[in-house]
């Protein structure tokens, strides 16, 4: 259904063109407030009290002010197994995109563990590549925050398949543009074994784990 069809879902009445643009831009910008809270406040708070930093409060302090600029923000993910349809998040657990770093131009993705544990699916992996691939075309470093429970299992072997090819992306990029990792939350399975293929790995102290 169209994000402005939804506005209207319970009318019967006649939707004129402007109707329409109104109920788009309002509902545009719900979903748009939606996707900066990630999981929502209550898990940002939890994250803050285990030291830890949101996905985006991160990503703020790494790149130059105001020089972000995020893809695919309100992309969701299109499982609709083990009741997953309920369980859509704008952005679906990972912030990319590009900016600045001391005036460099970077491309940076930060997995958001307040979003189903940051886990990995097959959507979560296209944003993912597609900032890796843009990182290799324009010859400029790439920065990932890893904070991630690992694979999302709800999408057994799609997710798997995510993996696989950012996996592929590490070792196309080996050699010819910087790769970094920091492990920022308690990361598995996958999670690591892509940091494990890039160029420099760093850890927080006493919020980190690789397994």
């Amino acid at each position: 259904m169209p994000m402005w069809m939804a506005a209207f879902s319970s009318t019967t009445e006649p939707v004129t063109p402007a109707a329409r643009k109104l109920a788009f831009k309002k509902k545009l910008d719900e979903t748009r407030a939606q996707a900066l809270l990630g999981g929502g406040i209550k898990r940002q708070e939890a994250q803050h009290k285990k030291g830890k930093l949101s996905a985006r409060e991160r990503l703020e302090l790494l790149l130059d002010e105001g020089t972000f600029r995020e893809y695919d923000m309100l992309k969701t993910h299109r499982c609709k197994d083990f009741g997953m349809e309920a369980q859509q998040y704008p952005g679906d657990g990972v912030v990319t995109g590009h900016g600045l770093i001391n005036g460099r131009l970077t491309y940076v993705f930060s997995q958001d563990f307040t979003v189903l544990g940051g886990s990995l699916s097959e959507t979560y992996a296209e944003k993912i590549v597609k900032v890796m691939d843009k990182a290799l075309k324009m010859g400029a470093p790439v920065i990932g925050l890893n904070d991630s429970g690992g694979a999302r299992i709800q999408e057994g072997v799609a997710s798997l398949a995510g993996y696989a090819d950012i996996f592929q992306l590490n070792v196309l990029a080996s050699g010819v543009v910087p790769q970094l990792t920091m492990i920022m939350g308690p990361c598995a399975g996958g999670a690591v074994y892509s940091p494990a293929m890039t160029d420099f790995v760093f850890m927080c102290r006493d919020t980190s784990y690789m397994f």
